[in-house]
């Protein structure tokens, strides 16, 4: 389908989806139906075996979310916006494929959430990260509260939304916020280096894997081991689980079929 504020590639199996609405590519009601739509189809088709979500420009890949569509909005509205929000975000967030945030420039609020959803973020060293939703007497309201504390711990997450400080790329590293920073200059060559790498690998395992962590990281200890072994079981019986081990015994490179 034809999008007006994303943009979609697709090559050698990885598919790029840009915020397209320079140069702070602020997220907005159409931004999140159009990620929505975007990633229902990535999800239909097997040949992508990885995303990158990047911002167009060099100054942003999200500086927040659109402040002016939402200023004057009712309570009602201001759920409805939220709820678009949680669908895109946890679509990103539960793709059965590998989603890869290359970011590469300011990355604050909404932005950040939405980074948060990926498997992996890659930084520009020029980024900038931050929740700072609390200097405008709200706090975050797609995941900051919940997604950041998860990844990075909850002291440092409330230091953040507490604070609502920006913070550059290598204090981002240091926290475990991403994991890697790159010139901005080769941004997208180290990210699409990193996508082909996860492309190489087979479909199922992978989707079993992501699964296994998402959802294991919000049950009980016993509960996520069962999962884990059901995944397991599951990755195991698939076709591409029996040419792996066929591979190792034989000695050889597999011939993985993603079945």
């Amino acid at each position: 389908m034809a999008y007006e504020v994303i943009l979609l590639t697709k090559e050698d199996g990885i598919v790029t989806i840009t915020l397209n609405r320079p140069p702070m590519n602020p997220l907005g009601s159409q931004v999140f139906r159009e990620l929505i739509l975007a990633i229902d189809d990535i999800q239909a088709d097997p040949s992508v075996k990885a995303v990158i979500i990047t911002g167009a420009g060099e100054k942003a890949l999200a500086a927040g979310a659109d402040i002016t569509e939402m200023a004057n909005l009712s309570p009602v509205e201001v759920h409805t916006f939220g709820q678009n929000s949680l669908v895109a975000f946890s679509k990103i967030e539960n793709l059965g494929k590998p989603v890869i945030a290359a970011i590469n420039g300011l990355c604050l609020g909404g932005g950040t959430e939405l980074t948060l959803a990926c498997d992996f973020r890659i930084a520009a060293d020029t980024a900038k990260f931050g929740q700072p939703e609390i200097n405008l007497g709200i706090i975050p309201g797609a995941g900051g509260t919940q997604r950041l504390p998860r990844l990075i711990g909850i002291a440092k997450a409330k230091e953040l939304i507490f604070l609502g400080d920006i913070i550059d790329a290598t204090t981002a590293l240091n926290i475990g916020l991403v994991n890697k920073v790159v010139p901005l200059s080769s941004l997208m060559e180290e990210t699409v280096k990193f996508a082909k790498k996860l492309a190489t690998k087979p479909a199922v395992a992978m989707k079993m894997a992501k699964a296994s962590i998402n959802t294991g990281m919000n049950l009980d200890i016993t509960s996520a081991l069962t999962l884990e072994i059901q995944n397991f079981v599951l990755a195991f019986a698939s076709a591409d689980g029996k040419e792996g081990i066929s591979a190792f015994m034989e000695k050889r490179k597999p011939n993985y079929t993603d079945k």
